[in-house]
């Protein structure tokens, strides 16, 4: 039995595909390399290029590698650019993950765990924790594309033999401990890589988008998990599956924000650069306050082992100097 890991080759992705390695599972990785890199696929991995709503490929591999269960990462990310291209984001997130549930039907896949977002919740007040059931209401295209893709997700689940897990993910940052993967877009619009690549002299200043937010110093405040603890919750989650328990929906998140600017003194402490922020106005799409209730995975047996702001950011810029380096060998070459 082999587990299927879509969008294998993007940040979030190569994660699951080492914790699901190193736990000694058999590991088949779709992408298809719009925002992904294969180099960032352990070779331990059989890697396939491909789209997830090529259903004959995605046919061809549950039948040919017994896949069981499948994760599902692929999908587009960036919650401005879903503002001034929705359509984009019905595409790629809702439009193919439908066909992808569709082959895993057809195929017997009796596991589907998806990658979805705490954009689901939309303006959901104040800095208290954030519960799976408080009312669903996203404001951006993108967190739209995630819920009707959670919603198609439910009601496949309750026509057919098919268990899964939803999981909300809240802001993701850091890099393997081991550095075997990590945030490797140059562009990538994570605050904490923007902030390192900063601190490195990669750019030339970043940006804080809103000041006036009712919120402590009147910039965002956002609940950050490692991505390494991230994939560690999908496991507890296949595993939990795969012991005959029911279809879950859980958010993962540590329970506790950080503003914006919190997250700036952070980076400068830890690489002791002090570097130039400019302050612009809000951003479409933004909610003042998310922090994630996850009593729920916890509560299935999730421990994080990463959960300090100081750790997460020290990943990130080890991360970041390791893509320097590697950036300046490709350029020797």
């Amino acid at each position: 039995m082999s587990v299927l890991v879509t969008g294998g080759a993007g940040y979030i992705g190569s994660h699951m595909v080492l914790n699901l390695l190193d736990a000694g599972e058999e590991v088949v990785v779709l992408d298809a390399l719009i925002t992904g890199f294969q180099w960032l696929v352990d070779s331990r991995a059989r890697f396939v290029a491909g789209n997830v709503a090529d259903t004959e490929l995605v046919a061809r591999l549950i039948a040919e590698h017994d896949v069981r269960s499948v994760i599902h990462f692929a999908g587009s990310v960036v919650v401005p650019e879903s503002v001034g291209n929705p359509l984009k984001y019905y595409a790629n997130n809702t439009a193919a993950t439908r066909t992808l549930i569709e082959a895993c039907v057809a195929g017997g896949v009796e596991h589907f765990i998806f990658s979805s977002t705490a954009a689901v919740y939309g303006l959901v007040g104040g800095l208290e924790p954030v519960g799976e059931d408080v009312p669903l209401a996203p404001i951006s295209p993108y967190g739209r594309s995630k819920l009707m893709s959670e919603w198609m997700l439910a009601d496949v689940a309750a026509a057919h033999p098919l268990k899964f897990g939803v999981l909300r993910y809240f802001n993701v940052a850091g890099a393997d401990p081991q550095l075997r993967s990590g945030q490797a877009t140059a562009e990538a619009t994570h605050l904490i890589k923007v902030a390192v690549q900063t601190a490195l002299g990669l750019r030339p200043s970043m940006s804080v988008f809103g000041t006036d937010y009712p919120t402590p110093d009147g910039t965002c405040v956002r609940d950050y998990i490692h991505v390494s603890d991230l994939a560690a919750a999908h496991g507890v989650v296949l595993a939990h599956l795969r012991a005959g328990g029911e279809s879950v929906t859980l958010n993962c998140g540590y329970g506790r924000g950080f503003s914006v600017d919190d997250v700036i003194a952070e980076v400068k402490a830890v690489t002791g650069v002090d570097f130039p922020v400019t302050r612009g106005d809000r951003r479409a799409g933004d909610p003042a306050s998310i922090v994630a209730g996850a009593e729920r995975i916890r509560a299935m047996g999730w421990v994080p082992a990463h959960d300090h702001l100081d750790e997460i950011v020290a990943a990130a810029h080890a991360w970041e100097q390791k893509l320097m380096v590697r950036n300046d060998i490709d350029r020797s070459r």
